[in-house]
């Protein structure tokens, strides 16, 4: 099929999928959909992708959307909580370090693919520096996308179970509202200039995490305001879940289906033990639950966020201030994790 028809069918799929969603009101329906129409499609043949420029500027929204949604509560946050925030961290990556190896021991994956590929980081940062530390990509790919969608799917069900909307008449949404300048033009601003430093300063996943901090600063020590139109949200949703799902092509899931019921099964008991984790945290400080669960999801941090951002009274600078802490913390005993592992299988 020509690409231009791939496109239109994926645009088509995309729009029929969000929008029962969002009949459903499942939190996240802007990305959850096109996530599901791409992984239909790559499934079944497609070979659009989308273009990296699109796909960076996307999760830079994205990054835009955490930055203006974080306050300097975050920090008290961290200075009060920290060894709590340590140990829920050391405690997650523990337990996917754990499922990894048990994966490889089992021999059901080979090497350090099963360690990557269980990792609760950034899913592209993972699958990147895996093809780097010579696991097979491919697979990491699978178990990282398929993570990313369980995570995604489990948080946004949990979301819509939690919060209560009885009584509530849910404000239409404004697609194209009046565009600020100022405000607008920052947004671009930041997007713009937090992907070069991204880039410029070899962040994994540069364009959201660079805007990400960029931007957090840019908004908390110089209070400027951004603005995010609904069109434009809806674009970079579109654009992170087509990214994730399109990747789920036949040739990966061939090679991945004889391991796909311990991986799945691999799965559901890191997103249970980090469940009990945030059930822990709710008790011990007092956050509402569903925060506390967002806050210790083994899920990309975009997706997260994405979640957080659309449910209600969610504390989106606690979970973001976990996240980071663990995605940091992956980041930089991940590639040690990994050969440590791998040696403990050949022994």
């Amino acid at each position: 099929m020509h690409k231009g028809w791939q496109w239109l069918v994926l645009l088509v799929l995309s729009i029929l999928f969000a929008g029962a969603l969002e009949l459903a009101a499942l939190p996240a329906a802007l990305l959850i959909g096109p996530m599901l129409a791409a992984i239909l499609a790559g499934t079944n043949g497609a070979t659009v992708r989308v273009p990296l420029p699109l796909f960076g500027s996307a999760q830079a929204i994205v990054g835009c959307l955490v930055a203006s949604s974080i306050s300097t509560d975050i920090f008290a946050v961290f200075y009060r909580e920290w060894p709590l925030f340590l140990g829920v961290v050391m405690a997650t990556v523990a337990a996917s370090s754990l499922l990894g190896w048990l994966i490889s021991r089992w021999r059901i994956l080979p090497g350090t693919t099963a360690v990557w590929g269980s990792s609760p980081g950034a899913a592209t940062a993972m699958v990147l520096m895996a093809g780097a530390f010579g696991a097979d990509q491919r697979l990491v790919a699978f178990m990282q996308y398929l993570r990313v969608i369980f995570v995604s799917m489990t948080a946004a069900l949990i979301a819509r179970m939690w919060v209560d909307t009885s009584g509530i008449e849910i404000p239409p949404i404004v697609w194209f509202p009046p565009i600020d300048p100022q405000a607008f033009a920052a947004t671009i601003g930041i997007a713009l200039v937090g992907g070069l430093m991204g880039k410029l300063f070899r962040l994994p996943s540069p364009f959201f995490l660079g805007t990400f901090i960029f931007g957090a600063v840019i908004h908390l020590d110089l209070g400027v305001p951004m603005q995010l139109p609904n069109w434009l949200l809806a674009l970079s949703y579109a654009m992170v879940g087509w990214s994730i799902g399109l990747n789920f092509t036949r040739p990966i899931l061939r090679h991945a289906t004889r391991a796909l019921p311990q991986i799945v099964g691999s799965i559901i008991v890191l997103i249970a033990f980090c469940g009990g984790l945030g059930f822990m945290i709710s008790h011990l400080l007092g956050v509402d639950p569903l925060t506390a669960y967002l806050a210790t999801s083994p899920g990309g941090m975009d997706s997260v966020a994405i979640i957080a951002a659309a449910a209600q009274n969610v504390d989106i600078s606690f979970v973001m201030a976990l996240q980071s802490a663990r995605f940091l913390v992956v980041l930089l005993v991940g590639p040690s994790v990994a050969r440590l592992v791998a040696r403990a299988v050949r022994e």
